[in-house]
């Protein structure tokens, strides 16, 4: 239970951090680079538009699942909800990761391309909101009878996904350069869509001052992380 309470804790901590990360990246470097191309305003602003309600529908249907919330997270789920929602659909956790992690390789393939400092901001932005993801969707199959050693396996094949799509992107946008500030803005449209609708809301369920004043803190610093990394641009 101890370990629990770490882990809740940690995650609590990095979807703060994580939301200052997500729209630092999208807002301040992918969108900026995606409009400074040659790509049609008009067409790019479409795109961003229909990324977000194509995020909604995903998260609609359970085919993005982003697991912050498990047993002992502070937000009283009542007991056995970690076996409900991993026995239930803990498959469709697990594929919905590695399709999730799958996109994430080619948008970070997407924006090395583009810019090499925008490459590794946008995949600081990812492992942020990915190692709390992976925490949650850990804790909630651990929750739910898997041993620990499936748990860590299934986590890693998921993750490994992400390498799999980098490999891809990079392949194919590398000859289609066309088509990558179309990406960023994708990119940026689930950036945006998971801080907005996923992260803050968890963060509006914490209201005392003493629980906002780290949540401030810790938006600032991750906003402060990705303009230091790219500072002179």
């Amino acid at each position: 239970m101890f370990s629990f309470a770490l882990l809740s804790r940690m995650v609590e901590r990095m979807v703060s951090l994580s939301v200052g990360i997500l729209l630092a990246t999208s807002l301040l470097h992918a969108l900026p680079e995606a409009f400074e191309s040659t790509a049609d305003a008009r067409t790019l602003f479409a795109t961003l538009f229909g990324g977000l309600l194509a995020f909604f529908l995903l998260e609609k249907t359970a085919i993005l699942r982003h697991s912050h919330h498990h047993e002992g997270d502070g937000h009283s789920h009542e007991h056995g909800h970690d076996a409900h929602e991993a026995g239930r659909a803990g498959w469709m956790i697990l594929v919905g990761d590695g399709m999730h992690n799958f996109t994430d390789g080619i948008l970070i393939a997407a924006a090395f391309l583009a810019n090499p400092q925008l490459g590794i901001v946008t995949g600081l932005a990812i492992i942020a909101h990915e190692i709390p993801q992976e925490i949650g969707d850990f804790i909630v199959l651990l929750n739910a009878g898997f041993t620990r050693k499936r748990a860590y396996l299934y986590n890693l094949i998921c993750s490994l996904m992400a390498v799999a799509g980098g490999l891809l992107g990079y392949a194919m946008l590398g000859r289609a350069s066309d088509w990558i500030p179309y990406v960023l803005v994708l990119a940026s449209s689930g950036f945006i869509y998971i801080a907005v609708s996923d992260l803050m809301p968890q963060m509006q369920r914490r209201a005392t001052m003493r629980e906002t004043v780290p949540q401030v803190i810790l938006i600032a610093v991750g906003v402060g992380a990705v303009l230091l990394l790219t500072h002179g641009r």
